[in-house]
């Protein structure tokens, strides 16, 4: 049974005409307050917000100390949601996620992230289409990168030597970028699935790595 896409319209015009906020901070910066920024896209923010969020910290309790949803990666400065939902601006829907290294190394958040999306489908996650719903690793320094590299090429070997069951036949699109400014959106898109538990969210634990 198709589930339907989000409909823009269904947000109010006031908010719709609100611009996005800028937020740039690199992980460095966070380091000494033990604190370090990963950023993903993996389709509709609001499901990657609630899986980082609740569900990573049930494997790693204490280690996500916030998530914010919002844009990256598209040229243009303070993009309207409607804009991005146009797929015109280059910006990738994205969860933003601060937290404690020492609780959760930064390799654990990147093979939780390929496990509730499908990594396979470079601008598309089910009835969501365009690039703004790329899958989508935004890394903020070389540790990261390499770190995202390590991991998307092994599960890329397992997923092309049909070991994934979910994607058998297919190959990993996700693309790796560097982290640029993070426009964070607006407020009623932040915490969205838990003020609205029955909203629209395509996730789902695909595979464990565990089990490969």
């Amino acid at each position: 049974l198709a589930v339907p896409s989000r409909e823009v319209g269904k947000l109010g015009s006031s908010q719709a005409k609100q611009g996005a906020q800028p937020q740039a901070q690199s992980s460095n910066e966070m380091a000494a307050a033990k604190r370090a920024l990963a950023t993903f896209g993996a389709g509709c923010y609001w499901g990657t917000e609630k899986f980082f969020r609740k569900n990573f910290q049930t494997k790693f309790p204490g280690s996500i100390l916030d998530v914010k949803v919002g844009f990256m990666g598209g040229a243009a400065a303070n993009p309207k949601y409607k804009e991005v939902c146009s797929g015109t601006t280059g910006h990738v829907e994205v969860a933003q996620v601060e937290f404690d290294p020492a609780k959760a190394p930064y390799e654990e958040l990147v093979r939780f992230f390929y496990t509730f999306h499908d990594p396979t489908t470079a601008d598309r996650q089910g009835n969501d289409k365009g690039s703004q719903y790329a899958s989508a690793i935004f890394v903020h320094d070389s540790e990261q990168r390499a770190i995202a590299e390590k991991v998307t090429a092994e599960l890329d070997a397992l997923v092309r030597g049909n070991k994934v069951p979910a994607f058998d036949g297919k190959s990993v699109a996700t693309t790796i970028r560097d982290a640029s400014t993070f426009y964070a959106a607006h407020d009623e898109h932040q915490d969205y699935l838990e003020m609205n538990p029955g909203g629209y969210c395509n996730h789902r634990i695909r595979f464990q790595w565990s089990a490969l």
